[in-house]
């Protein structure tokens, strides 16, 4: 009535048909393609920008500022026109974060046209704060971005001046100007290594 336990046993350990052979691996269509495996291993190290930032697992860990919050004696230009004009200070700063896509003195308007409307124009140049920690990787500290620009807005920007100065950009000739100036660096440096070879 029941199968018995021997037959069970038999079934699976009865030799299982012999497989087909393997078949041979097709021939790549094109020789030449880098997708092809080869078997010979990638460089990867060629295929990374050495200008890009080092990420680890899709993350990248904030770095901080290159001057604190109330590091404004270091630089004294810049915090005199933060204090007698911050609009021009903002202005300078928002062609840079916006890469040159709003200028100078439409943003200097519209931080003073809502300096003059609010009395609070901390409410427009926070989120510059937040762009530019965003481009540069930047620690959010010593508090939120909103809170520093109320708090001490004139500090947040001097701060915010500084780091782009430090980082390389001459903020009196505006975006268009430092991309000119790169643009005749790089033109330049291949006809000085030419030079210099004997």
């Amino acid at each position: 009535m029941y199968p018995s336990i021997t037959n069970h046993f038999r079934k699976e350990s009865s030799p299982s048909p012999p497989s087909a052979p393997p078949s041979p691996t097709p021939t790549p269509i094109c020789p030449t393609d880098p997708m092809t495996a080869t078997g010979i291993p990638v460089n990867v190290s060629s295929q990374i920008s050495p200008t890009a930032p080092a990420v680890t697992n899709n993350f990248q860990l904030p770095v901080a500022w290159s001057t604190g919050l109330c590091g404004c004696c270091e630089d004294v230009s810049s915090c005199c026109l933060t204090c007698w004009c911050p609009c021009i200070t903002f202005g300078r700063i928002a062609e840079m974060v916006d890469r040159g896509s709003t200028a100078c003195g439409v943003s200097g308007a519209l931080y003073t046209l809502i300096l003059c409307l609010t009395g609070c124009s901390c409410l427009y140049s926070c989120f510059y704060r937040s762009k530019l920690r965003g481009q540069y990787f930047l620690e959010e500290s010593p508090c939120s971005d909103c809170c520093i620009h109320f708090c001490c807005e004139e500090c947040a920007l001097c701060q915010e001046y500084r780091e782009l100065k430090n980082r390389g950009f001459d903020m009196s000739i505006g975006w268009h100007g430092n991309v000119e100036r790169q643009k005749r660096a790089a033109a330049m440096a291949p006809a000085i290594e030419g030079g210099m070879t004997r």
